[in-house]
C-alpha cells in the first residue's frame, strides 16, 4: 500500500440546526493494488482535546515538520487505516466512542507517525510493507 495524502479538517455549519460543527473528518489517499481509493474518518470533534487519552502526544499540533503543523485531525484516519488493515476496503468509518477509538488506535505504532510524515512531505508518497 502506498499512502499519497493525510489530511484532516473541521467540518462547518452548513445549515443552522445542523450538527457538522460538532465533527471533524480525517481523510487519507492511498493505492493498493494498484487502485487508488480514499478513506474517510468521521468522529466527534470533543476527541482532540482528550489526544493524549489515544496517543502518546499532549498537545495539538502533534508535530511540525518544517512549517508544517501535522494535527490530530490530519493522523487519525492514517492510524486506523494502518492499525486496521480490513479499512482498506471501506470508504467512510463513523467513530463517537472513545473506546472504540482507543481501540483502533491501541494498534499503531506511534514512533513511525512522524516518520510517515516527513516522507509524505517531502517525495509525496509513503510505502507501507
Amino acid at each position: 500500500m502506498i499512502i499519497k495524502k493525510c489530511i484532516g479538517y473541521e467540518l462547518e455549519k452548513s445549515k443552522s440546526n445542523s450538527p457538522e460543527e460538532f465533527f471533524n473528518r480525517s481523510e487519507v489517499t492511498f493505492v493498493v493494488d494498484g487502485e487508488e481509493k480514499n478513506f474517510h474518518l468521521l468522529y466527534l470533534r470533543y476527541f482532540d482535546e482528550k489526544l493524549s487519552d489515544f496517543t502518546p502526544y499532549t498537545r495539538d499540533p502533534l508535530f511540525t515538520i518544517g512549517d508544517v503543523e501535522v494535527r490530530f485531525r490530519d493522523v487519525v484516519g492514517l492510524v486506523c487505516l494502518l492499525g486496521n488493515p480490513n479499512f482498506r476496503d471501506r470508504k467512510r468509518i463513523y467513530i463517537n466512542s472513545e473506546e472504540e477509538l482507543a481501540e483502533h488506535m491501541k494498534k499503531f505504532n506511534f514512533h513511525d507517525l512522524q516518520k510517515i510524515f516527513i516522507k509524505l512531505l517531502q517525495e509525496g508518497t509513503y510505502s507501507v510493507n
